[in-house]
């Protein structure tokens, strides 16, 4: 079983690092136009996202293909 990807508001930060919003689907057709970006140290909270149907991903994992 591999590592977890995606977190939503409540989970702990695994490490520090830049994470970034995603949406649900992850086509280029329905990329998020100006996702939130933050900034976390291992074992901070990530806060609510800008709507329930996104989730956090650090950024070198959330690329668009």
């Amino acid at each position: 079983m591999g590592e977890q990807t995606e977190y939503e508001k409540g989970d702990k930060a695994p490490n520090p690092g830049v994470y970034t919003e995603v949406g649900e689907a992850r086509s280029f057709h329905t990329e998020i136009q100006h996702p939130k970006r933050i900034t976390m140290e291992k074992g901070d909270t990530f806060p609510e996202t800008t709507n329930q149907n996104r989730k956090w991903k650090k950024v070198e994992k959330a690329r668009v293909h």
